[in-house]
């Protein structure tokens, strides 16, 4: 009787292990939730490259109405006694062309938008506005151009059909601050000429602003910017009363220079102070 064994055929252990590993992998399916999470990302990654954008064409147009601005605050410091018509003239059409051309083309750009976001990229421009804004109304009639007359001239220039630009409360009071220290050149030139009643009345309303600011300031929420300048604008003020003081004790000294007509005197058509 013969026996006959069948014996299987064994794969070695090495070669299941070389086989295994040899085997390509399949890919793993993205789920529903990371798919939506990657979407997500997206569309922030998109926001926040087009607010970036915007910010750089926003500083752009701030830096154009600063430099501007400051053309038209150079312009009315040609002051004068026998050219201010023509000065203001001047400075008040230069003013308008500022607003049409690059006030209207920071509107174009924060209209409609959250344009909050971007107060620190145009704050400078606008502040740099009102200064020259109100210290033109200050020249032509004395008095202080409002907040609320400033987004009135602005309106015309945003689309009715968006949210209108309007310029802050801040901004606004940032901006006069930074009047005062243009007034204070103005009645330094203007005693150099000789119109010391003029000097006094800058000073007298340097002096009201300061004053009224300093009950303001310190209820407002942001005032870093504004502590600051309050910092300056004493300064300014001190500068112009110690100016007018000093005419009028000078003129009290050397009563030959009262109401003197030589070119060269300081006390230009100063009258007699009564002694």
């Amino acid at each position: 009787m013969i026996l006959r064994f069948s014996f299987s055929h064994r794969i070695p252990f090495a070669t299941k292990v070389a086989g295994t590993m040899s085997t390509p992998k399949r890919a793993r399916a993205m789920t529903t939730e990371s798919s939506t999470m990657a979407d997500a990302f997206t569309r922030y990654t998109d926001y926040l490259n087009q607010l970036n954008e915007k910010r750089e064409r926003v500083v752009k147009a701030s830096r154009d109405i600063t430099m501007n601005s400051k053309k038209v605050i150079f312009q009315v410091h040609r002051l004068g006694k026998n050219n201010k018509e023509e000065v203001l003239e001047k400075a008040e059409k230069d003013l308008v062309a500022v607003a049409d051309q690059y006030i209207s083309r920071l509107i174009k750009e924060l209209q409609g938008s959250d344009f909050w976001k971007l107060r620190r990229a145009y704050s400078p421009g606008v502040q740099e506005y009102i200064e020259a804004a109100t210290f033109c109304r200050f020249c032509r009639m004395g008095t202080l151009l409002h907040l609320d007359e400033i987004n009135a001239t602005l309106l015309p220039l945003s689309d009715p059909s968006l949210e209108p630009l309007q310029i802050n409360v801040l901004d606004y009071l940032l901006g006069l601050a930074d009047l005062t220290g243009e007034l204070m050149r103005l009645a330094i030139g203007r005693i150099s000429d000789g119109e010391i009643e003029y000097a006094q009345k800058i000073c007298k309303f340097v002096r009201d602003i300061y004053r009224e600011l300093t009950l303001v300031v310190p209820r407002m929420d942001d005032s870093h910017d504004m502590n600051t300048k309050m910092d300056t604008m004493l300064q300014s003020v001190i500068k112009i009363e110690n100016a007018c003081f000093s005419v009028h004790v000078r003129g009290s000294e050397y009563m030959p220079l009262h109401g003197s007509n030589d070119p060269n005197s300081i006390l230009l058509g100063v009258p007699d102070f009564e002694t």
